[in-house]
Protein backbone atom coordinates (compact mmCIF):
# COMPACT_ATOMS: atom_id res chain seq x y z
CA UNK A 1 0.00 0.00 0.00
CA UNK A 2 1.51 3.35 -1.03
CA UNK A 3 0.79 6.71 0.58
CA UNK A 4 -1.91 7.53 -2.00
CA UNK A 5 -3.96 4.35 -1.53
CA UNK A 6 -6.46 6.02 0.86
CA UNK A 7 -6.95 8.82 -1.68
CA UNK A 8 -8.10 6.29 -4.28
CA UNK A 9 -11.09 5.08 -2.25
CA UNK A 10 -13.54 7.72 -3.47
CA UNK A 11 -14.04 9.84 -6.54
CA UNK A 12 -12.41 13.26 -6.28
CA UNK A 13 -14.69 15.91 -7.79
CA UNK A 14 -13.05 19.20 -8.73
CA UNK A 15 -15.30 22.26 -8.62
CA UNK A 16 -14.66 25.93 -9.27
CA UNK A 17 -14.97 28.72 -11.79
CA UNK A 18 -14.03 28.34 -15.43
CA UNK A 19 -10.33 28.70 -16.10
CA UNK A 20 -9.21 27.53 -12.65
CA UNK A 21 -7.70 24.31 -14.05
CA UNK A 22 -10.23 21.63 -13.18
CA UNK A 23 -9.48 19.72 -16.39
CA UNK A 24 -5.75 20.36 -16.80
CA UNK A 25 -4.92 19.93 -13.10
CA UNK A 26 -7.44 17.09 -12.84
CA UNK A 27 -5.64 15.07 -15.53
CA UNK A 28 -2.36 15.43 -13.69
CA UNK A 29 -3.99 14.63 -10.33
CA UNK A 30 -5.50 11.46 -11.80
CA UNK A 31 -2.10 10.49 -13.19
CA UNK A 32 -0.42 11.08 -9.81
CA UNK A 33 -3.04 8.88 -8.11
CA UNK A 34 -3.15 6.29 -10.90
CA UNK A 35 -6.91 6.88 -11.23
CA UNK A 36 -9.01 7.38 -14.35
CA UNK A 37 -9.76 10.99 -15.30
CA UNK A 38 -13.21 12.06 -16.45
CA UNK A 39 -14.19 15.48 -17.69
CA UNK A 40 -17.92 16.15 -17.26
CA UNK A 41 -17.94 18.64 -20.15
CA UNK A 42 -16.43 16.08 -22.56
CA UNK A 43 -18.88 13.43 -21.33
CA UNK A 44 -21.80 15.84 -21.88
CA UNK A 45 -20.62 16.58 -25.41
CA UNK A 46 -20.29 12.86 -26.15
CA UNK A 47 -23.77 12.13 -24.77
CA UNK A 48 -25.36 15.03 -26.67
CA UNK A 49 -23.40 14.55 -29.89
CA UNK A 50 -22.62 18.27 -30.02
CA UNK A 51 -20.31 20.80 -28.37
CA UNK A 52 -21.26 22.76 -25.29
CA UNK A 53 -21.47 26.05 -27.25
CA UNK A 54 -23.84 24.27 -29.68
CA UNK A 55 -25.95 22.94 -26.80
CA UNK A 56 -26.18 26.45 -25.32
CA UNK A 57 -27.04 28.00 -28.71
CA UNK A 58 -29.57 25.35 -29.81
CA UNK A 59 -31.16 24.33 -26.53
CA UNK A 60 -30.26 26.98 -23.96
CA UNK A 61 -28.54 26.87 -20.61
CA UNK A 62 -31.40 25.12 -18.72
CA UNK A 63 -31.26 22.13 -21.11
CA UNK A 64 -27.48 22.03 -20.80
CA UNK A 65 -27.70 22.07 -16.99
CA UNK A 66 -30.21 19.22 -16.99
CA UNK A 67 -27.95 17.12 -19.23
CA UNK A 68 -24.99 18.02 -17.03
CA UNK A 69 -26.88 16.85 -13.93
CA UNK A 70 -27.73 13.50 -15.54
CA UNK A 71 -24.19 12.91 -16.84
CA UNK A 72 -22.55 13.73 -13.50
CA UNK A 73 -25.01 11.46 -11.66
CA UNK A 74 -24.00 8.63 -14.02
CA UNK A 75 -20.28 9.36 -13.62
CA UNK A 76 -20.57 9.33 -9.84
CA UNK A 77 -21.81 5.73 -10.05
CA UNK A 78 -18.51 4.70 -11.71
CA UNK A 79 -15.56 3.34 -9.70
CA UNK A 80 -13.32 6.02 -8.10
CA UNK A 81 -11.81 8.53 -10.49
CA UNK A 82 -10.91 12.21 -10.70
CA UNK A 83 -13.85 14.18 -12.05
CA UNK A 84 -13.57 17.68 -13.48
CA UNK A 85 -17.03 19.26 -13.25
CA UNK A 86 -18.27 22.23 -15.20
CA UNK A 87 -18.18 25.56 -13.38
CA UNK A 88 -21.93 25.61 -12.80
CA UNK A 89 -22.43 21.94 -11.95
CA UNK A 90 -22.00 22.31 -8.17
CA UNK A 91 -24.74 24.98 -8.19
CA UNK A 92 -27.37 22.29 -8.83
CA UNK A 93 -28.74 21.06 -5.48
CA UNK A 94 -29.10 17.45 -6.66
CA UNK A 95 -25.62 17.36 -8.21
CA UNK A 96 -24.10 18.88 -5.09
CA UNK A 97 -25.90 16.33 -2.89
CA UNK A 98 -24.66 13.44 -5.05
CA UNK A 99 -21.10 14.76 -5.02
CA UNK A 100 -21.23 15.10 -1.21
CA UNK A 101 -22.56 11.54 -0.94
CA UNK A 102 -20.30 9.79 -3.46
CA UNK A 103 -17.11 11.86 -3.74
CA UNK A 104 -14.70 14.20 -2.02
CA UNK A 105 -15.26 17.69 -3.45
CA UNK A 106 -12.32 20.03 -3.92
CA UNK A 107 -12.92 23.69 -4.73
CA UNK A 108 -10.03 24.96 -6.83
CA UNK A 109 -9.81 28.69 -6.31
CA UNK A 110 -7.68 31.39 -7.95
CA UNK A 111 -7.83 35.18 -8.19
CA UNK A 112 -10.36 36.45 -10.71
CA UNK A 113 -7.74 38.42 -12.66
CA UNK A 114 -5.83 35.18 -13.27
CA UNK A 115 -9.03 33.42 -14.40
CA UNK A 116 -10.03 36.33 -16.66
CA UNK A 117 -6.65 36.16 -18.39
CA UNK A 118 -6.99 32.38 -18.86
CA UNK A 119 -10.56 32.33 -20.16
CA UNK A 120 -9.95 35.18 -22.61
CA UNK A 121 -7.52 32.88 -24.47
CA UNK A 122 -10.35 30.63 -25.71
CA UNK A 123 -13.65 31.38 -27.40
CA UNK A 124 -15.27 28.08 -26.37
CA UNK A 125 -16.92 29.31 -23.17
CA UNK A 126 -20.55 30.27 -23.80
CA UNK A 127 -20.95 32.28 -20.61
CA UNK A 128 -18.19 34.73 -21.61
CA UNK A 129 -18.71 34.74 -25.37
CA UNK A 130 -18.78 38.37 -26.53
CA UNK A 131 -18.57 39.69 -22.96
CA UNK A 132 -15.90 41.08 -20.67
CA UNK A 133 -14.45 38.03 -18.88
CA UNK A 134 -13.70 39.95 -15.66
CA UNK A 135 -17.28 41.22 -15.41
CA UNK A 136 -18.72 37.75 -16.02
CA UNK A 137 -16.34 36.08 -13.56
CA UNK A 138 -17.05 38.69 -10.88
CA UNK A 139 -20.80 38.10 -11.24
CA UNK A 140 -20.33 34.32 -11.19
CA UNK A 141 -18.06 34.51 -8.14
CA UNK A 142 -20.69 36.49 -6.22
CA UNK A 143 -23.28 33.80 -6.90
CA UNK A 144 -21.12 30.70 -6.81
CA UNK A 145 -18.52 31.23 -4.10
CA UNK A 146 -20.98 30.74 -1.21
CA UNK A 147 -22.03 27.42 -2.79
CA UNK A 148 -18.49 26.36 -3.73
CA UNK A 149 -17.70 27.01 -0.06
CA UNK A 150 -19.74 23.88 0.73
CA UNK A 151 -17.04 21.73 -0.90
CA UNK A 152 -15.14 19.37 1.39
CA UNK A 153 -11.84 21.13 0.66
CA UNK A 154 -10.69 24.49 -0.68
CA UNK A 155 -7.34 24.67 -2.47
CA UNK A 156 -6.03 28.09 -3.50
CA UNK A 157 -4.08 27.44 -6.68
CA UNK A 158 -3.05 30.93 -7.65
CA UNK A 159 -0.99 31.23 -10.82
CA UNK A 160 1.15 28.19 -10.06
CA UNK A 161 2.40 25.43 -12.31
CA UNK A 162 0.07 22.43 -12.58
CA UNK A 163 2.35 20.15 -10.60
CA UNK A 164 2.32 22.64 -7.70
CA UNK A 165 -1.49 22.67 -7.71
CA UNK A 166 -1.52 18.85 -7.78
CA UNK A 167 0.83 18.76 -4.78
CA UNK A 168 -1.42 21.21 -2.92
CA UNK A 169 -4.49 19.06 -3.63
CA UNK A 170 -2.72 15.86 -2.57
CA UNK A 171 -1.66 17.46 0.73
CA UNK A 172 -5.19 18.77 1.37
CA UNK A 173 -6.76 15.38 0.56
CA UNK A 174 -4.30 13.54 2.79
CA UNK A 175 -4.98 15.89 5.69
CA UNK A 176 -8.74 15.65 5.13
CA UNK A 177 -8.72 11.87 5.12
CA UNK A 178 -6.48 11.62 8.19
CA UNK A 179 -8.62 14.05 10.21
CA UNK A 180 -12.06 14.15 8.55
CA UNK A 181 -14.62 16.67 9.80
CA UNK A 182 -17.10 15.30 12.31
Amino acid sequence: MDRYTPLRARTIALVGLMGVGKSSVGRRLANALDLPFKDADHEIEAAAGRTIPEIFAEMGEPAFREGERRVIARLLDDPPHVLATGGGAFMNDETRRLIKEKAVSVWLKADLDILARRVSRKDTRPLVSGKDPMTVLTELAEKRYPVYGQADLVVETGDTAHHVAVDQILRALSAHLQDPPQ
